[in-house]
């Protein structure tokens, strides 16, 4: 019996490497095994439960990969049980499987931050850029402090002792994060002030920006320019500078137009009779004509003013008839706002002739209707302009000069 129970102890030493890879191949086996179920079984069973229900919170916690990523944890954990096998290498897998197991911690509370993220805003689009620059914040100290956990576990030390030796990186860790900090500073007044939110028109010229934000993030503004190129602006750099945000013309309800038309001074004149006459027929100023020529009669009798010379007293020009003619035809124009600026007015008149200003809204602010309201109105406005024995003022062309005949 003793000769028999030697030799079993025999055979265990001599195959004691045997056993020892086998167990830990049972191991790793069992901790495979036991990802996979994870994987396969819990997170997949999950994922078909949660695409079920009606509400939106676990479909926010699957798309950020929450449950993926702590499946990973169970294997870790039974390696970490069983680190014992491996003799003298424990301590050192344990320290690993320790860092490893921060980690993937670390990642599940990423995955939860940026869930809540996505949920605040679909709830309230309008709070997405203090929700985003504070959960930023958020992570980068947990990814911070977390660091500091996984390098301390690994080295085996207290992570007390580490942090205790933060106060002398203070100012390297600033200048790291000093677009970070300037950012979220920066994030804060544009959330307080509201000077910027995703779906504005916003012009910014030092970066060349010129469209609508479509993402506001800790670091970076993002801009889809109107050729469809995208402009990346630093958060803090877009308060550095002065720029335009377009949301109050939409809110309005009005966009602006302003736009001059240059009438050649030489063909401004007095109206005559057979000027007012042929006023009269046109409809949109036949009652200003009958209203005006009464009020300058009037006039003109009580100051006994000689009519034979048109410069005396008053009389109604061509131009200033025009202007009525502009009011009203604007006036009566249903693509007008009529409660916003409603404006025509001569400007000072220079080498160009005298511009005559149109300063008025449309009430549509969609930029190609917009642009096509505008057109009709100066597209009448030129071709009215004859009907009042005004001509445009405009730079000689080569047609221009090819009609000029040399005696």
């Amino acid at each position: 019996m003793s000769n028999l129970l030697t030799d079993v102890f025999k055979y265990f030493e001599a195959h004691q490497t045997i056993f020892e890879i086998v167990r830990v191949a049972g191991l790793l086996l069992l901790s495979w095994l036991s990802f996979y179920i994870a994987r396969r079984y819990l997170v997949n069973g999950l994922s078909k439960l949660v695409k079920k229900t009606k509400t939106t919170i676990d479909d926010a916690l699957l798309e950020a990969g929450i449950f993926h990523r702590l499946a990973w944890i169970l294997p870790l954990i039974i390696l970490y049980n069983f680190s014992d096998i491996f003799g003298g290498f424990s301590e050192i897998f344990e320290r690993v499987l320790t860092a490893l197991i921060i980690l993937v911690s670390l990642l599940a509370l990423g995955g939860l931050i940026t869930a809540i993220q996505e949920i605040v805003f679909r709830k309230n689009p309008e709070k997405q850029l203090q929700v985003k620059s504070t959960l930023q914040i958020t992570r980068i100290i947990m990814y911070v402090f977390g660091g500091i956990v996984i390098v301390a576990a690994v080295i085996g030390q207290s992570p007390m002792i580490l942090l205790s030796g933060l106060g002398a990186l203070t100012a390297v860790l600033l200048l790291i994060f000093k677009d970070t900090i300037l950012s979220f500073v920066a994030s804060l007044q544009i959330f307080t002030y509201d000077l910027v939110k995703v779906g504005d028109w916003i012009e910014v010229p030092k970066f060349n920006a010129d469209g609508d934000v479509i993402d506001i993030a800790l670091h970076t503004v993002k801009v889809q320019n109107w050729d469809k190129t995208i402009t990346v602006i630093p958060t803090h750099k877009l308060l550095d500078e002065s720029f335009k945000n377009w949301r109050g013309m939409t809110e309005s309800g009005g966009r602006r137009i302003k736009r001059s038309i240059n009438i050649d001074m030489t063909s401004i004149e007095f109206c005559t009779e057979e000027t007012l006459s042929r006023f009269r027929k046109m409809t949109l100023i036949k009652d200003y004509i009958e209203k005006r020529q009464s009020e300058i009669d009037s006039y003109n009798k009580r100051h006994d003013i000689d009519s034979s010379e048109r410069i005396n007293g008053r009389w109604m020009t061509n131009v200033g008839v025009f202007r009525a003619y502009l009011e009203q035809y604007l006036n009566n124009d249903p693509k007008i706002h009529n409660d916003l600026t409603f404006l025509i007015r001569q400007l000072a008149p220079g080498e160009n002739g005298l511009p005559i200003e149109i300063y008025v809204f449309s009430n549509d602010t969609d930029w190609i209707n917009y642009e096509s309201i505008q057109a009709d109105i100066f597209d009448h406005i030129i071709a009215a302009l004859p009907r009042f024995n005004l001509r445009i003022y405009q730079q000689p062309s080569g047609y221009d000069l090819s009609r000029i005949k040399i005696s």
